[in-house]
């Protein structure tokens, strides 16, 4: 897959890409910063004050719409707090807590759980994806562990009030995931914004309200 990614039609939509010409005049690190742009136009996720988780944050464009949204007005700094992880590097971003590690790993999920200090986040994100295959079925089974690791990290980390939007891709175990989010919260929507690519099967899932333990 990697090797077609670089051929002369994807290069040519790559150049062309209205969200990539934005994305590099408003020096955002992908075109990502405008779904979730378009997705809290819609949703009002994200408001000062708030402790926002952004899982699979790297190259950071995610990242950089947070922070944008949390900055102080005539000052530096953010209203609330941003804590990023990925399995790969990510260059700063300011006021930014970020960390580097495989959230698979019940290691790093501790360093993420002691990084909030016991304090529950508002929103967690997750625009994490798996590495594909190209085999359906391992590929499906990859994006649902995916899905069910932001769900389990919400269901610890989030205040009860709260909303996790994951990144996940219709086909198989798509209404699987949709029925666990269901089992969680009191609210399920999913997203398609205008920036995922027609012909892309990406969506997101929102959740929002954790239902009260007991309650499914």
């Amino acid at each position: 897959m990697a090797k077609n990614k670089f051929n002369p039609a994807w290069l040519q939509r790559h150049l062309t890409d209205p969200y990539v010409r934005q994305a590099q005049q408003r020096g955002y690190r992908s075109r990502a910063a405008f779904k979730l742009l378009e997705i809290d136009e819609k949703d009002r996720l994200i408001r000062p004050g708030m402790t926002i988780v952004d899982l699979g944050s790297a190259p950071g464009s995610w990242s950089q719409v947070i922070r944008e949204k949390l900055a102080r007005k005539g000052s530096q700094g953010i209203q609330g707090r941003i804590i990023a992880l990925d399995l790969l590097p990510m260059d700063a971003v300011a006021d930014v807590d970020f960390i580097e590690g495989d959230f698979r790993e019940e290691s790093v999920e501790q360093v993420l759980a002691d990084r909030l200090g016991g304090a529950k986040a508002d929103l967690v994100l997750s625009d994490m994806s798996p590495n594909l295959s190209g085999v359906a079925s391992a590929d499906a089974a990859r994006i649902m562990h995916v899905g069910e690791l932001a769900l389990e990290f919400a269901q610890k980390h989030l205040k009860p009030n709260g909303a996790l939007l994951v990144k996940t891709f219709q086909g198989s175990g798509y209404s699987q995931l949709v029925q666990a989010f269901k089992q969680v919260f009191e609210r399920v929507a999913s997203r398609k914004p205008g920036a995922s690519r027609a012909e892309s099967s990406e969506l997101f899932l929102l959740g929002r309200d954790l239902k009260s333990k007991g309650q499914s």
